[in-house]
């Protein structure tokens, strides 16, 4: 019966990564067990493709296997590797099994093999279960053999990503190889899907991009990606703050001096628009330069020139530009603050990067590659979300995005620590760790002001979102406006003082109706 599911699976016409999550929901219910995870390896790192029976932030973990005994023991094997229910050895997913609210219980049963395509290692399939026994030696065989129709569904997936860009390449698009990169961006929520797609279709051209979104949202995350995937992949992809340029020395950077061409150029130097010839050039917070600044970038733009300080012959330049800003340049252009020329030579293509607040769940796949960092960085045996902790995480409006989540993260962990848990501990993080502002605000109407005890795992339901998304604008309307008050008015040192961007400052009040 299961062989004849998996090879349905298998033969399907199905996208390939629901053939993969079929597959694995297939062999955990095959196998009797609490969670199958298929992981896919790259620079000695374990990622999950595809997992059933682990919690969602499970997705966003990255398994280092010099750091994970178990994963590295499974990859040195082509045979089945069994472990004993009493074995030593940490599992790396202990507390992120599927379970009903209560204490989160560690693996007792593991059992995982390596997996090889074309002859090279590719990754690692692991079925886990929460009682002792469930794996025998006849499991252990069973796997080997279902194994090979795993390997066989990641080559048929790996052929129609082949065939797929063989098609799209007849059309004048090329796409590339999706794994494997740095600056990896984690989520699966359709809107950054969508986004992906469009980024990979654009990254083909040399059309400059302006990439627009709040601060947090991992611009440079984006630019590296399209810039990844364009012809000039292999070309240097070069960075300038432009909002920490100095004026002074602002056309020195991006365009390079000669020797002598001011108080202390005592050599020739070139500026980033040389080092990125042949390559990209990536403008972050384009929004920040100077007007005589932004004169001459758009002169080097038009001409695919560029001349160094002192220097009477110009250079010619081939670089693709990507730019980016948290402002809304068209607004700078009606106030004066931005040329409406440079403005339309830089958002050829403008993209708009979604706020982590429209990304759904996404936010708990980010929360699992944090903790997953923090476990590691903490040297805590296993760091997990309680079900409560998930609720508030995709209820709050990340104001600060991506980064924001970094920290909340960070800080809570810490926190864990602080509050008595111990490292050798399946570390559960508790809502009031969190430190959110709509945490606080649930616990003032609920009397709670005296200490800061856990919420209760029922408290939050898909009942109370409405309530609770009205408690968070109530507690940010009163923080915004207590600011006001303390800054006399000025929005900028209210910004400041509640450490935020101004623009998403002047976004939120408007959302709110403050101004």
């Amino acid at each position: 019966m299961l062989d004849d599911s998996l090879l349905a699976d298998l033969t399907a016409d199905l996208p390939s990564a629901v053939r993969l999550q079929r597959l694995v929901r297939t062999l955990r219910e095959g196998f009797r067990c609490g969670a199958v995870c298929l992981l896919r390896l790259h620079d000695d790192v374990l990622a999950p493709v595809a997992v059933d029976g682990l919690v969602r932030e499970a997705l966003g973990r990255r398994f280092e296997v010099a750091r994970h005994p178990r994963l590295a023991t499974i990859l040195t094997s082509r045979r089945t590797t069994l472990f004993p229910p009493d074995s030593t050895l940490p599992d790396p997913y202990d507390g992120l099994v599927e379970q009903q609210p209560g204490e989160p219980l560690h693996v007792h049963d593991c059992m995982g093999i390596s997996l090889h395509v074309e002859g090279e290692p590719w990754g690692v399939l692991t079925l886990d279960a929460l009682v002792a026994g469930t794996f025998d030696e006849a499991a252990r065989t069973m796997l080997e053999r279902y194994a090979l129709l795993v390997e066989a569904a990641v080559r048929v997936s790996r052929l129609e990503q082949e065939v797929r860009a063989l098609r799209m390449s007849q059309h004048g698009v090329v796409e590339h190889a999706v794994s494997g990169e740095s600056g990896e961006i984690l989520g699966h929520s359709a809107g950054l899907q969508r986004l992906l797609h469009e980024l990979d279709v654009v990254a083909d051209s040399d059309l400059p991009v302006l990439l627009t979104g709040e601060t947090g949202v991992g611009k440079e995350l984006f630019a590296r990606r399209l810039h990844q995937r364009s012809p000039r992949g292999d070309q240097a992809l070069v960075q300038v703050n432009c909002a920490a340029l100095p004026e002074t020395l602002a056309e020195s950077e991006l365009f390079g001096h000669v020797k002598g061409a001011f108080s202390g150029a005592t050599a020739d130097r070139a500026g980033r628009f040389e080092t990125a010839d042949g390559g990209s050039l990536f403008l972050d917070e384009v929004g920040e330069l100077p007007m005589a600044i932004q004169a001459k970038l758009l002169r080097a733009l038009q001409n695919g020139e560029v001349q160094r300080l002192g220097e009477d012959t110009p250079r010619r330049v081939d670089v693709r530009i990507i730019a980016a800003t948290n402002r809304h340049l068209a607004e700078g252009v009606r106030d004066g603050l931005f040329r409406a020329d440079l403005y339309h030579r830089l958002s050829v293509y403008p993209v708009a990067i979604p706020p982590l607040r429209e990304r759904g769940s996404d936010v708990l796949v980010l929360a699992g590659h944090f903790l997953e960092i923090n476990r590691a960085r903490l040297g805590v045996r296993s760091l997990r979300l309680s079900s409560a902790a998930e609720a508030v995480l995709l209820e709050y409006a990340w104001p600060g995005n991506v980064r924001e989540l970094e920290h909340v993260i960070s800080r809570a962990a810490i926190k864990a620590l602080g509050h008595g848990a111990r490292r050798n501990d399946i570390v559960t993080l508790q809502p009031e760790w969190l430190d959110l502002p709509h945490v606080q605000a649930l616990k003032a109407t609920q009397g709670m002001a005296n200490g800061p005890p856990a919420l209760d795992i029922q408290e939050v339901t898909v009942n109370d979102v409405e309530p609770l998304r009205r408690q968070v604008e109530t507690a940010q309307r009163r923080a915004i406006r207590d600011a006001l008050a303390a800054c006399g008015g000025n929005w900028a040192n209210a910004a400041r003082r509640l450490a935020v961007d101004p623009s998403n400052l002047h976004k939120l009040a408007r959302r709110l109706g403050i101004k």
